[in-house]
């Protein structure tokens, strides 16, 4: 059918048609502005771009670093499970490895794809690491680079259901039998610069040969640690039961170079749990504390050496790096509720030791049980720790050299730590040179007036036992300072009758 140009309409007639309905749009307009208010005009645009909208099978779900404060766990199994779905079609790959360890560890860069089937599923992971600058409050403003780790997992949003329930829990399995299987203990360490949540820890292999089975210890005391360690991790149930977090605290003490580090080793090596070592000079507010304690993995143990130097915190005047008193806000009541407060329950199979020469400084708070339930007091070495050093150091027994009888005659009167024996013996290969020179040692002392005084027996807090010799002119006491004060009052005796 044909139109002819008497039909159509002229231009004249056709741009008043369209100026008569622009006019009347503009009404509309106008007027649904004025009797419909913002939020609702809002609702009602946004419905109609929602059903005219194309729409998507695909779900994403963003894995992030972390939640919070609180490190993400489906992030780590993630990054340690695709380490083993790498594939040719990879091309930028993350490649390391420390002397311990045996194999490489492998990890994605950013930017590169997994493609994982699961079930039938096809499942598409991508790594994104995204950087920002932000201000510093605590340093006049100024701008830090921070980065922001998260996995992109795409897939079809009908097998959400199987993705949730199956695929992800089946990650956190198969990622914590790789580690297993993979395990190296870590030694980690409080980074001060602060990244985007913080806080930071850093890491190294922990390399520290101790064991039970070569720590000078009294017998009777490392059997007694190690039941209480096995008792600890078998008793996951119980704890929840009483409704008590699961962790365990630890006082070390006594004199310097009794092993109070080499126990920590030994206790890190039978457990397999990897150390965290917390200086708290370096913390400036109690948040800090509670970030760190987040930032710790399960089944660890948690260091605070030097306890009694660290915790009178009002009279820090300034920190290492320059900050004033005004500007650090970490208390003893935030350490004690970081110890055993709320925020202690975030983490399962946590063990916390405190470390001190002095234990008569601290703070009777921090001595409680529920803070630090075992107190274990490492004092001089013994006839029973030397013998286990000769062995180790110079492969010899009791029962194989003449000297260890005049050794078990002198050591138990003697003040010599572990350390200073252990030193003695390696100052030759020769076991009778090094005995020998280890004889003088101790007569040189106790000719200086470095008398043991019989120690404490033991008690409910695993104290060492006594010695089985005391000198008779010696009288009986108990603690650090009682003992070093008593030396020194024979000493100053003794210079006097010279």
């Amino acid at each position: 059918m044909m139109f002819s140009s008497k039909d159509m309409p002229s231009p004249s007639s056709m741009f008043s048609a369209y100026a008569s309905m622009t006019a009347s749009i503009m009404l509309m307009r106008s007027m649904v502005n004025d009797l419909i208010p913002q939020p609702i005009r809002g609702y009602l645009v946004n419905t109609f771009r929602y059903f005219i909208k194309p729409r998507s099978p695909i779900l994403t779900l963003i894995i992030e670093e972390s939640s919070g404060i609180a490190r993400n766990q489906v992030y780590d199994a993630a990054e340690v499970y695709l380490s083993t779905r790498v594939s040719p079609l990879n091309e930028r790959l993350k490649i390391f490895k420390s002397p311990k360890e045996k194999k490489l560890t492998i990890r994605l860069e950013k930017g590169e794809k997994i493609v994982d089937f699961y079930d039938g599923v096809e499942l598409k992971w991508r790594f994104i690491c995204a950087e920002s600058e932000k201000n510093n409050p605590n340093e006049n403003n100024i701008a830090i680079r921070s980065e922001k780790r998260y996995f992109e997992l795409c897939f079809h949003k009908k097998h959400k259901e199987i993705v949730l329930d199956n695929y992800l829990p089946f990650i956190l399995e198969k990622a914590k039998e790789v580690k297993d299987g993979e395990r190296t203990l870590k030694m980690h360490t409080l980074n001060t610069s602060y990244c985007y949540n913080g806080v930071k820890w850093d890491s190294i292999n922990l390399e520290h040969p101790s064991t039970f089975e070569t720590l000078a210890m009294e017998p009777e005391l490392k059997k007694a640690v190690v039941e209480d360690l096995n008792r600890f991790v078998k008793r996951k149930d119980f704890y929840k039961k009483v409704g008590r977090a699961w962790k365990r605290g630890y006082l070390l003490y006594g004199p310097p170079g009794t092993g109070k580090s080499s126990l920590i080793a030994a206790m890190a090596n039978y457990l397999k749990f990897d150390i965290y070592d917390l200086q708290l000079g370096n913390i400036v507010r109690d948040s800090d504390l509670r970030k760190l304690l987040l930032a710790t993995a399960n089944r660890s143990i948690l260091v605070i050496e030097d306890i009694d130097c660290s915790v009178d915190l009002p009279e820090r005047s300034r920190n290492s790096d320059g900050r004033k008193q005004a500007d650090v806000q970490l208390t003893l009541s935030g350490l004690l509720n970081f110890i055993d407060g709320l925020w202690s329950s975030c983490g399962d199979e946590r063990i916390i030791i405190f470390t001190t020469n002095h234990k008569e400084r601290l703070d009777p708070a921090l001595l409680r049980p529920g803070r630090m339930d075992m107190h274990i007091h490492m004092s001089y070495c013994s006839y029973d720790g030397f013998k286990l050093l000769a062995s180790n150091y110079l492969g010899i027994s009791s029962e194989e050299h003449h000297l260890f009888g005049e050794i078990e005659g002198l050591i138990e009167d003697t003040q010599v730590t572990p350390a200073q024996v252990a030193e003695e013996m390696m100052k030759s290969e020769n076991p009778d040179a090094a005995l020998e020179g280890f004889v003088n040692l101790l007569k040189r002392k106790k000719l200086e007036g470095d008398v043991s005084e019989n120690d404490a027996p033991i008690k409910p807090d695993f104290q060492q036992p006594k010695r089985r010799k005391v000198c008779r002119r010696q009288k009986k006491t108990v603690g650090i300072s009682t003992r070093l004060s008593t030396s020194s009052k024979r000493r100053t005796r003794r210079g006097n009758s010279l």
